[in-house]
């Protein structure tokens, strides 16, 4: 990935101390030397990370990235893991360093991902293929400057990917780096490099670039979403990419949703946008494109999804405005009213799976685009994993595999079959957890100022007693597009172990 010396706040918050007495039905514990173990900041480098599950063709397994802390190494050690969806059996299919993208070729009999490759300055992140019958993955690029994005044409012969233009490195070493600081980070050390459409055969050979210019895909840093994604058209003759006026961070505003014409490099705007749009998916049919964009174009409202046609025939804008098509489509999130920061299409291409923060929790619903309600998944306690992001994938057959964190466990793999079933747990890679005392978080709610509804996480100590008075740690945060959940939270439990109440407002 992109080496980046922005300084990112992944929690924004302020720590204030009171003493305050809440009442609640809770009783004196007993004091005795057998008390549980309560949750510790060593316990924090134990959790096991789980993330980007991949649903394969034959809707048989997931593949799934899993990461734990290197604390000897300053890292996280990640590798991709196989689980099978009959009997959750699972085997790791490679530990390579930097581990990442597992991408399902589409018949299944291949596997491409992302990893490392080099040391110090060299290390760059590659494309690898892996066979699923057996035998080594082959690197089938080699990029100077690492991979940031992947996705298999769907004939399955070749590889699109996104990687930025590579840097003077030798003017660089001899300090001929000079450049202009532009919207970007006050601590960057670089000019902001262009990235850029490539394709490669998934049999590795010379890659082809296919996009150029000073404008760029964007690159989202933590704590941002990923990068919106590559999807190709059911035909394989253009893709849908999101164009970023510029390669500079904070310029990541301007950005709109481009049809791409592989052959040729021509793109065409899908609207008449001029930016705020991302994230553009194709149908499964290839005639629409569902895509982000803000309500009433005003970035402070929640993000909403909208569905347009992918044809090039609507492309009159009211008046004989010539650029893009003349209106936004639909917006078929309006009456769910939540900042949704996913949408995925279901096979049949008449709804998508769509999520977002929920007052004080995470949903995913199921949303026609008949304009009939939207769904909510009955998910139980169960909180999806959140960064700008529901990280969740739909199969072949509408089945839906995702991650998930509940109250009193971090996060775990967990497959519904269709989005009427239960959720089901796939993976034990916490169950260490149970053995330690956790503080119970509550969901509450108030009247607030101008007539809002307000809500919030608050988290006692394990030993909570309504006879006592207590310090209190303020953790604001907000939202709609990053509130403070029922899900778990490992800083909020060291906290609430130290014998703190811990209040989280939205």
């Amino acid at each position: 990935m992109r080496r980046t010396t922005a300084i990112f706040s992944v929690f924004l918050g302020i720590a204030l101390f009171a003493s305050v007495s809440i009442e609640t039905a809770a009783q004196e514990p007993s004091q005795s030397a057998a008390q549980p173990k309560r949750f510790e900041i060593a316990d924090m480098q134990k959790i096991v990370r789980v993330a980007d599950p991949q649903i394969s063709p034959d809707d048989k397994s997931v593949a799934l990235v899993v990461s734990c802390v290197n604390m000897k190494d300053d890292r996280q050690d990640a590798e991709i893991v196989l689980i099978d969806i009959a009997s959750g059996a699972a085997r790791t299919l490679t530990s390579r360093k930097g581990a990442s993208s597992p991408r399902w070729s589409p018949t299944g009999d291949r596997l491409a991902f992302v990893a490392a490759v080099g040391e110090g300055k060299d290390a760059a992140t590659q494309i690898f293929v892996l066979p699923m019958i057996g035998g080594d993955a082959k690197k089938v690029t080699n990029g100077p400057d690492g991979i940031e994005q992947v996705a298999w044409r769907p004939d399955g012969k070749m590889i699109a990917y996104v990687t930025p233009d590579p840097v003077d490195k030798k003017a660089i070493e001899a300090h001929h780096d000079v450049f202009e600081v532009g919207d970007t980070d006050f601590l960057e050390t670089s000019a902001a490099q262009p990235s850029h459409v490539w394709l490669v055969s998934a049999d590795g050979g010379e890659a082809k670039r296919v996009t150029s210019g000073a404008w760029s895909l964007p690159i989202n840093f933590p704590p941002s979403p990923p990068s919106s994604p590559l999807s190709w058209s059911p035909d394989g003759k253009s893709l849908v990419i999101t164009k970023q006026e510029t390669p500079q961070p904070g310029d990541n505003d301007l950005t709109t949703i481009q049809i791409l014409d592989v052959a040729t490099g021509q793109m065409r705007k899908l609207t008449s946008h001029e930016k705020f749009e991302g994230a553009g998916e194709y149908s499964p049919d290839g005639s629409q494109v569902a895509y982000w964009y803000p309500r009433d174009g005003d970035p402070n409202n929640e993000n909403e999804i909208f569905v347009n046609s992918a044809s090039p025939a609507a492309a009159a804008a009211p008046g004989g405005a010539p650029a893009g098509n003349g209106n936004a489509g639909t917006d078929v999130t309006h009456a769910v009213d939540r900042s949704i920061q996913r949408a995925i299409w279901i096979p049949d291409g008449k709804s998508l799976l769509i999520g977002g923060h929920d007052a004080t929790g995470t949903s995913m619903w199921l949303q026609p685009l008949d304009g009939s309600a939207a769904k909510r998944l009955d998910l139980g306690d169960l909180d999806p994993s959140w960064l700008f992001w529901i990280d969740a994938m739909v199969g072949p057959k509408g089945d839906i595999a995702f991650t998930a964190n509940a109250p009193n466990r971090p996060p775990e793999l967990y497959y519904l079959s269709s989005s009427d079933a239960k959720p089901r747990c796939m993976t034990q890679y916490n169950d260490w957890i149970s053995s330690i005392s956790l503080a119970a978080p509550k969901a509450i709610d108030w009247q607030g100022p101008n007539g809002f509804h307000e809500d919030g996480v608050l988290l006692q100590p394990p030993d909570f007693s309504n006879t006592k008075k207590y310090p209190l740690v303020l953790l604001i945060h907000g939202g709609p597009q990053a509130s403070s959940t029922m899900g778990f939270s490992a800083f909020a439990q060291v906290l609430a172990a130290q014998g703190y109440l811990v209040f989280e407002p939205n």
